[in-house]
């Protein structure tokens, strides 16, 4: 199974942190956030990955050379021109080649311990499956879900009426998933408005047409999202806190 991880974006809204470096470069821990990233999924038996980058190119490939080298995993990069003109769609829509057959698509800005990756790869087959956690409320920059069981309804960040989750953007494909994916990309980059939106909204429309869309509940496991200075301590101290979990569980 492929991993194709979005990485082009700046993330402005982390100035000055990102002023030289993408925010998927950013120190957690001793480690880049992608080399985090990409030892979670490594570790679950994942072997070849494709990194859509932008800002600083240079760095990006450098850093995903490394990793490349010492994880002894496969990893290509694509090239994501409008990265600095455009929202996340059309990072994915740069990498619709890539998008076929069983594959996992996940932002570079999300921290995960590595059970959610294994809870998404171990979920009930599905040709789309959206890793989901719930809260107790939701904020306005929360990518915000509607579900019904475990069919995905509706997904974005101006819901209100029957939110009951939040997406972390991270997602599987299997069988033809993917292509429908891509075909619903092709359709909303053709729009006016489709180099302003995510790649969620594309998958918004697929909920609402019996694509056959499905969440997976990440509750109880960590996460984080790297959008805002103050999302760096947390990020922080998540990362520790993994790595005190696992050191003791060595010495045990």
């Amino acid at each position: 199974m492929k991993v194709i991880i979005l990485g082009a974006g700046q993330g402005k809204r982390l100035l000055p942190l990102t002023a030289e470096v993408p925010k998927a470069l950013l120190d957690i821990g001793g480690r880049s956030l992608i080399a985090r990233q990409i030892d979670a999924l490594a570790g679950c038996g994942l072997e070849e990955f494709v990194v859509v980058i932008g800002y600083a190119a240079g760095r990006m490939e450098e850093e995903v050379a490394r990793i490349a080298r010492t994880k002894g995993v496969a990893i290509r990069t694509i090239h994501n021109p409008f990265y600095g003109v455009a929202d996340n769609l059309a990072s994915c829509w740069m990498a619709r080649g890539e998008l076929r057959g069983d594959c996992l698509l996940i932002n570079g800005d999300t921290l995960f311990e590595p059970a959610i990756a294994r809870r998404l790869l171990d979920a009930p087959a599905a040709p789309i499956t959206l890793t989901i956690d719930r809260k107790p409320r939701y904020d306005d920059d929360d990518m915000k879900v509607v579900t019904e069981g475990d069919a995905l309804r509706a997904v974005g960040k101006k819901l209100v009426d029957g939110v009951n989750g939040e997406s972390i953007g991270f997602s599987r494909f299997q069988g033809e998933g993917a292509a429908v994916f891509v075909a619903e990309l092709e359709r909303t980059m053709r729009t006016k408005e489709g180099t302003s939106l995510w790649y969620l909204s594309a998958m918004n429309r697929l909920a609402g047409s019996g694509a056959g869309v499905r969440v997976v509940s990440i509750e109880g496991l960590d996460w984080g999202e790297l959008d805002f200075a103050a999302d760096l301590a947390p990020a922080r101290a998540l990362a520790a806190a993994w790595q005190e979990r696992d050191r003791t569980a060595n010495v045990a």
